[in-house]
């Protein structure tokens, strides 16, 4: 499992490098043909291959910027009561351990202090929260070449993906951040206790 996930970047660099090739190619064939397909196939693959490379840029920046060092006290990520019973709605517990993890080792409390898994969480975020975003900027492209089913299909997916690992984020760092209350207090209760026990006996620690 951690084999397979440490794989993901070479994953999608690869994918972001087919995209752009053939985002290129059906670009330079419609330019000599002028046929309507390869003008598809060419918004197509260009679209896709916006994602994955803004994707690695925003990833690249806000890394630059935060270096996992967030301030995880900060309003914007408090989980309220009403949130956490959304997320039991959802059902997040059942299905956030089947999620990829592009950098397994941040999460890894075999080699963070869980202080620094939360902050990293926080930030991991704020970079899907801007992704999300963003993936509603080929939208406009539609004024130009029309073909709005595309961007809007495609920015919809891309932007709920992203969606989904925000709720990760909060769901589990809530937990996290419980627990560190706990120990400042130099307080644990049973529920403590056992949920630490789970999160550092956990097999795939990127997913706690």
């Amino acid at each position: 499992m951690m084999e397979m996930k440490s794989r993901l970047p070479q994953i999608i660099y690869t994918l972001t490098a087919i995209l752009t090739a053939g985002t290129v190619a059906t670009t330079i064939l419609y330019q000599s043909t002028s046929k309507e397909i390869l003008l598809t196939l060419a918004i197509t693959f260009g679209t896709c291959a916006y994602h994955f490379i803004m994707r690695l840029l925003v990833g690249s920046i806000v890394n630059s910027i935060l270096h996992n060092k967030v301030d995880c006290c900060k309003r914007w990520f408090q989980v309220s009561e009403s949130e956490k019973k959304i997320y039991e709605k959802l059902g997040v517990k059942k299905w956030k351990n089947k999620m990829p993890t592009y950098r397994p080792d941040w999460f890894d409390p075999r080699l963070h202090s869980w202080k620094e898994i939360a902050q990293t969480m926080c930030q991991s975020e704020v970079g899907h929260e801007i992704i999300a975003v963003l993936s509603f900027l080929p939208v406009f492209a539609g004024i130009k070449f029309g073909a709005y089913p595309v961007f809007i299909i495609t920015s919809i997916v891309s932007a709920g993906m992203d969606l989904i690992f925000v709720i990760m984020q909060r769901y589990n760092r809530q937990r996290i951040m419980r627990i560190l209350a706990a120990k400042s207090k130099n307080v644990y209760t049973a529920k403590n206790v056992k949920m630490l026990t789970t999160l550092t006996s956990s097999k795939d620690q990127s997913k706690i």
